[in-house]
């Protein structure tokens, strides 16, 4: 299959409000997308995410990697008010992750400005959502981890919860206003109505437990923290080998026998502990002891080798150099890109999760400078230079 670049949102204007990751996120892949996309920040300060780590030269590269591929503009919401709404005329979508009533108390909510701009997008990142008595509590990454129960399942039966070890809820929410925007768009074109989408990092993360979810609305039995096992089915999990830890499953009745031929233990077939699917989660932890005690004898290339050839599936367990390093990762599927920053030089990214035939995402360029594109923005606008230097002199971007 041939992947060409192109630009499936050309013609898309695109306002981005949103700070650190979930907005960003969302946006940078409406950009890829090729959506024309102009981040708006404060003056003099910019996005909190402009001094995260790591950096390069300096300049902070979890910046560049969430807002390359935009415009960048500076503006004080409460200074620059008619400025703001001459934009909103402008854009057919807005992001932001404020807390909810922010914008509100800017005058700035949906309902104000679909009066403006009856095809507006609007599309609000939240913690807990815009509505119900969490929604004004301060939410980021781990705290969403923790109330979605994504923590409580995490980690070992023995120890403490632990966090998933990168921010997958605000990734999962960022995508899922990416999703709804999108709808919006078809809806907008059948209807020319533009509506609010309410996206939450909780709600982002529980929604992404469905299957763990399910053992309690169908059992009552609430789930525990279970290592790398599985609660559906076993085994499954991660196991030694000689060189290293592989990641199996062996999912039904031929994957078993399978895998027990390969380890070298086929008696293990004829244990009535072990007979059928529901014997082998509630003997879990027996077990994953003898598998493991079997695979700490093979070299991990081997036991790799042999499970592929038996077409189950199992991979080594990669660390960020060796998934970087990866032929069919790095080459042949891209999961990493490069973007060539004026003042930081070239930097390694990463990628957009999918492929598209005729219009294919691409990162079009780095990550704007506070403020870059004041000039030709607001110029596109109406202002005139002079008004634009009187803006910079007073404050107002």
């Amino acid at each position: 299959m041939e992947y060409t670049n192109g630009s499936a949102l050309s013609g898309l204007k695109v306002l981005d409000m949103g700070r650190v990751l979930a907005g960003p996120a969302c946006t940078a892949l409406l950009a890829d997308l090729g959506a024309d996309v102009i981040k708006l920040e404060t003056p003099g300060v910019g996005d909190d995410s402009r001094i995260n780590l790591p950096k390069q030269n300096g300049q902070s590269t979890y910046f560049v990697n969430f807002n390359r591929s935009k415009k960048g503009i500076t503006l004080n919401l409460k200074k620059g008010k008619d400025i703001f709404l001459r934009l909103i005329k402008e854009v057919d979508v807005l992001v932001e992750n404020f807390r909810p009533g922010v914008m509100k108390k800017l005058g700035f909510d949906y309902e104000t400005l679909r009066e403006i701009n009856p095809g507006l997008i609007y599309a609000a990142v939240s913690g807990f959502g815009q509505t119900g008595p969490y929604s004004q509590r301060a939410g980021f990454d781990p705290v969403a981890q923790a109330l979605s129960g994504m923590m409580s399942i995490t980690g070992y039966p023995d120890r403490p919860p632990v966090r998933c070890g990168s921010s997958v809820a605000d990734v999962m929410a960022g995508m899922n206003a990416t999703i709804g925007i999108l709808a919006a768009l078809q809806h907008r074109h059948a209807t020319g109505r533009g509506q609010f989408i309410d996206a939450s990092l909780v709600e982002a993360a529980i929604v992404g437990m469905a299957s763990v979810n399910q053992v309690y609305l169908t059992t009552g039995v609430v789930p525990q923290r279970q290592g790398n096992g599985y609660t559906a089915c076993a085994p499954g999990g991660c196991y030694h080998a000689i060189g290293g830890e592989v990641a199996l499953l062996a999912m039904g009745e031929v994957a078993w026998e399978k895998l027990c031929n390969i380890i070298g233990r086929p008696e293990l077939l004829q244990r009535p502990e072990f007979a059928n699917n529901d014997e082998r989660v509630k003997n879990k932890p027996e077990l994953d002891r003898l598998i493991d005690e079997a695979t700490s004898t093979i070299p991990i290339d081997d036991l790799v080798e042999r499970l592929l050839a038996a077409k189950m599936p199992v991979s080594p367990i990669y660390n960020i150099a060796q998934v970087a390093a990866d032929p069919h990762l790095a080459d042949d599927r891209h999961v990493f890109t490069e973007v060539d920053h004026p003042t930081i030089g070239k930097v390694k990214i990463t990628n957009q999760p999918f492929k598209m035939s005729e219009t294919n995402p691409h990162v079009r360029g780095p990550s704007p400078s506070l403020g870059q594109h004041n000039n030709a923005v607001y110029r596109a606008l109406g202002y005139s230079d002079k008004e634009i230097e009187d803006f910079a002199a007073n404050g107002t971007i």
